[in-house]
């Protein structure tokens, strides 16, 4: 009994633990996911028009592609009356503005209104951090400054400047900081003005229909357009080091918990070993009646993996329960004005189960071998001599 329970609470917390780690993971990149694409094409160069139509033949001839859109990047400094910001301006193409995913999703006021282009002074979208640093909201006019611009004024005190009027007409935010703070966004026509891009774009941004050919896609672009002017990211590439953390998180916590497993494995490998000492004269009498020493052995391996059996699934039943209740009752709760979430996420998959069930079962198998084993080896002689 005590085996089996330590084994019991080695797999409920395995359990438990590791949903609880997928999801924190699946949150993160749920968040990362809805804003940023699959898929990111950018050119090193900014050039041109062959280049440009290059990329766009080869992306309106795959199939596999649920959406897709030119973009333009660069430094610029965003001013309101005292209040100053730099950020990245990113200019998206309009009829893609309102796609159903990216900056669209992540409104909180006001439109894009991308599509009005008879506007006089273009549309910007801030985040809501943003907004609050520059004392803005929507409708406020503000000015745009390229870094470019500043730099050559600054060299050449002759020059004009060319500052620009834009009207935030929305704010949103992405619950991530990082984006909060980076991004600024406006129609394309009136970033490659700002920038002095002309007619260049700065890449592709991609959203496919299965996140998980990512890579497979970005294979397919090198293979198909040798340019090596072009830099290519995927989702995963976007955030890899964030990534493999997580992933180094949720692998280090399973190889620590499992020391419970192990341990309970030795007090399986003692009791059986204890019982083996115990049931000498037994076994000895039974060898004598003409039992089989792999009868023998069969018995000290069935009572080891009856034990790991039955503790393994008794975890699977409790670590599966605690992760329903906190799924369905959030009785692990946290505080929403701290937190974007107002419980801790818990995603349970099927590849973990399997992973820990077949971990622990292994375990228990090992322990039992070599009481058997030892069993097996008892002298007939010496163990009924005294009977």
């Amino acid at each position: 009994m005590i085996s089996a329970v330590g084994v019991t609470i080695g797999v409920a917390a395995l359990i438990v633990v590791i949903s609880v780690f997928n999801g924190f993971g699946s949150l993160v990149k749920s968040i990362l996911i809805n804003f940023d694409p699959h898929v990111t094409i950018h050119s090193e160069v900014q050039d041109g028009s062959e280049l440009k139509t290059e990329l766009y033949t080869f992306l309106s001839s795959r199939e596999d592609i649920s959406n897709y859109y030119a973009f333009v990047e660069g430094k610029v400094l965003l001013q309101n009356n005292q209040n100053y910001q730099a950020v990245s301006l990113k200019g998206i193409e309009e009829q893609d503005s309102s796609g159903d995913w990216g900056i669209k999703t992540s409104l909180l006021k006001g439109d894009i209104d991308f599509n009005a282009s008879d506007a006089t002074v273009p549309s910007l979208l801030v985040s809501q951090r943003m907004a609050i640093r520059l004392s803005a909201s929507v409708g406020d006019t503000i000015t745009v400054n390229s870094f470019e611009n500043l730099q050559r004024m600054a060299i050449d005190f002759t020059a004009i400047p060319q500052t620009r009027r834009f009207i935030i007409s929305g704010v949103f935010s992405t619950d991530n900081p990082d984006y909060d703070i980076l991004f600024a966004y406006s129609p394309l026509a009136s970033a490659q003005n700002t920038l002095n891009f002309g007619k260049k774009i700065s890449g592709y941004e991609i959203r496919l229909d299965d996140i998980n050919s990512s890579e497979q896609f970005k294979n397919d672009i090198l293979a198909d357009i040798n340019n090596n002017t072009l830099r290519i990211n995927t989702w995963y590439d976007l955030h890899k080091d964030l990534y493999n953390v997580m992933q180094i998180e949720r692998w280090s916590a399973f190889l620590l918990l499992s020391l419970i497993i192990f341990v309970a494995t030795f007090n399986i490998l003692g009791s059986l070993t204890m019982s083996v000492i115990e049931k000498k004269r037994d076994i000895g009498v039974l060898r004598a009646m003409g039992i089989k020493i792999n009868s023998i052995v069969k018995i000290f391996m069935f009572e080891g993996i009856l034990i790991g059996f039955i503790g393994t699934f008794i975890g699977l039943f409790l670590g599966l329960l605690v992760c329903y209740l906190q799924i369905e009752f959030k009785f692990y709760a946290l505080d929403p004005a701290s937190y974007i979430i107002d419980a801790i996420p818990v995603r349970i998959e099927f590849l973990d189960v399997i992973t820990v069930t077949a971990a622990a079962l292994f375990l228990t198998f090992i322990a039992s071998l070599y009481p058997a084993k030892r069993a097996a080896k008892i002298n007939l002689i010496e163990s009924i001599k005294y009977e």
